[in-house]
This record gives C-alpha cells, structure tokens and sequence, in this order.
C-alpha cells in the first residue's frame, strides 16, 4: 500500500522540537553545577574537563556508573519525579568516594517512550541538584526518545561519574587490620535499593500511600531521596583522618558490602541495636515478616555508609559527621575470619 503522506520521524513518534526544547529548559540547571575544570557548554557531541584545573599531584581517575532500579516505578506511580535524579547522583558518586576520589564531572542517560518535556525537566533538575550538592559538574548527556521500547509515562534512567584521587592517597582497605573499628553513618532510608520488595509489599498489601507515616506521609518517606556523603566525606579525609577503608551500603546491605573492602582472611562484627534504624525499615519488616538477615541482605537498615577507623579515632570521626548533620555511632569492628564474612552479634 502506498503512503499518501510523506513519513516523518514525529510521525514515527519521535519529537526533535521537543529534544531541542528541552535542553533549553535544562541549561539554567546545568550552569549551577559548574565547577573548576569544566569546559564547554551543553549541546556538543562531548564533554570536556581540564584536569590541570584539579589540586592533584599524582592524578588517579576513578568512574561509576548506576542506576535507581525500580524506584523509578514509585515515583512514576506517585507522580513525584522532582528527586529521583538525586537519588540517580548519589549512587554513583557514593560510589567512588569510598575509594577517597573527589566526584569531578556526570553525564546522564535519560531513555523514555514519547518525550514529555516537563517530566524530563524535573528529573534533570534533581541530577543538576545532586551534582550541586556533591560538587561535580553536569556536563552532558543523552535523552533517548524510543516508541515501542517503553510504555506512555516510563522512563529508566543512568548515571555516569568521574573522579579523581591522588595515587598516593587511594582508599583501599589494604592496611585493615583485626581489632579496628567501624563507624556507620546514616542513611535517609531505602536509598534506592530493594523497591523491587517494596513494591511488592505495596501492592500485595494494598497499601495507602498517603497514610500518615512517621511525620510525613507513607510514599513521600519510601521516596526519600539517597544521602549525598561526598562533602563530609572528602571534608574528613582533606583533615588527614586516618580512614582505612569504606563501603557504601547499596545492594546487598550490611551483609554483602563491608566484607568488599575487608582484607582476605578478616571478617566484620556487627553489633545490633548500635545504631536508631528508620521506622520504615522495622514497618517493612513487620509486613513482610522479614527474618532479620534477609533485612540486612536487602537493605541498608539505616547504614548508608561504613568507615573502618582505629579505634581511637572513632569518636572524632563520629562527630564530624555530626557536625555535617549526619548521624554516625560505632557499629561494630573487624575480627579475624572465623567461617562467616559478616556475622550481626
């Protein structure tokens, strides 16, 4: 059958205007993320960053990348897309903190089915904040229209970091010893690990997501957005505090990522009750009957990040985080391995 109408690219569901419109859109949020190092403007084929502009001697470049899962879900459901890119930041560059790199620049992977300019807007907005806050410059990334791939209202989203640490002052739990401490600092909530149980939760359970919850309400609490560490982290380190080694708790919890930076033939203690966990996690718990190790396994149980210290640099280390207003408390320390990786005493 011939077409009688010349085919077009919007006709196949694909809108350039609205691309171009959105970038315009985007460019103030962009420019508030600037830092020094960052060349060019948004719009080019690349990104571009003067790593002569970086105070480092012997440069180390460390890179992340992640995404948010199936919290994305939520946030479509709830129509609240104004911090998911924060969440989408912290996870990568909490990642490559923990190896004492300083976040430098992000780029962003923004697919959807049919393009809808203010959604995209403020997804944009909360990565452009979550650069601000961790001092890293956004400087590009992708926006995928693709009809067919993804249904009306979804979208996925990645995230991709760069840093940069000194070769000689990289974090890598090399010198962790028996006997010393473990500090945790908390977490907002979830972060963004196991929606996968929490949406499974919600809808076995018919849940109200505008129930009142512990001072606000039920969705807006599991939408918490994830803890940024990079400034009180890089804050403590630029201080010459003897950090051994750090693990950011994503998936897996406390059971699966401390042991990641523990030297082989060690294991970790933690101790319970050594921390105030969120209500969340104890209401998700009692609603699923969740055994305690398969809570630990799952989530960040209010652990958002793990420093090993020695032992008499723990109340310092606490504090300082305090001063950030962050929680922290002492939660355990490092033992010789006796069959299990981590053991909750």
């Amino acid at each position: 059958m011939t077409n009688k109408k010349p085919y077009t690219y919007q006709q196949a569901g694909v809108d350039i205007a609205a691309g171009n419109a959105l970038v315009e859109r985007i460019k103030p949020f962009i420019k508030q993320t600037h830092r020094p190092g960052a060349m060019g403007s948004l719009g080019g084929f690349g990104g571009l960053f003067d790593l002569s502009e970086v105070n480092c001697d012997n440069p180390v470049l460390v890179s992340g990348t992640d995404g948010v899962g199936t919290k994305l879900k939520l946030a479509q459901q709830l129509n609240d897309h104004s911090t998911i890119g924060i969440d989408l930041v912290a996870m990568c560059v909490n990642d490559i903190i923990v190896m004492g790199a300083e976040p430098l620049f992000f780029l962003d992977y923004y697919a959807c089915g049919q393009l809808n300019t203010d959604q995209a807007a403020e997804v944009i907005s909360g990565i452009a904040e979550g650069c601000r806050l961790s001092g890293c410059a956004l400087i590009g990334g992708e926006t995928a229209e693709m009809p067919g791939m993804y249904s009306q209202g979804d979208y996925d989203l990645a995230g991709f970091v760069v840093g940069v640490v000194d070769k000689t002052k990289i974090i890598d739990g090399s010198h962790i010893k028996a006997g010393h401490q473990i500090v945790g600092v908390a977490s907002s909530g979830p972060h963004s690990n196991g929606y996968s149980l929490i949406r499974r939760l919600i809808d076995d359970h018919q849940l109200d997501l505008s129930q009142a919850f512990d001072g606000s309400i039920l969705g807006r609490k599991l939408l918490q957005p994830t803890t940024l560490y990079p400034k009180p982290v890089l804050s403590l380190l630029n201080n010459s505090a003897p950090v051994l080694g750090m693990a950011h708790i994503t998936g897996g919890g406390l059971m699966e990522n401390i042991s990641r930076v523990i030297p082989k033939g060690l294991a970790v203690e933690i101790k319970r009750g050594s921390w105030t966990m969120p209500e969340v996690f104890s209401y998700l718990q009692d609603l699923g009957q969740i055994e305690e190790t398969e809570l630990f396994k799952t989530f960040n149980s209010g652990i958002g990040l793990c420093l090993i210290v020695p032992d008499d640099a723990v109340s310092d280390t606490i504090n300082h985080f305090k001063s950030h207003q962050l929680a922290a408390w002492s939660i355990g320390q490092v033992t010789k391995h006796t069959g299990q990786d981590v053991t909750i005493i």
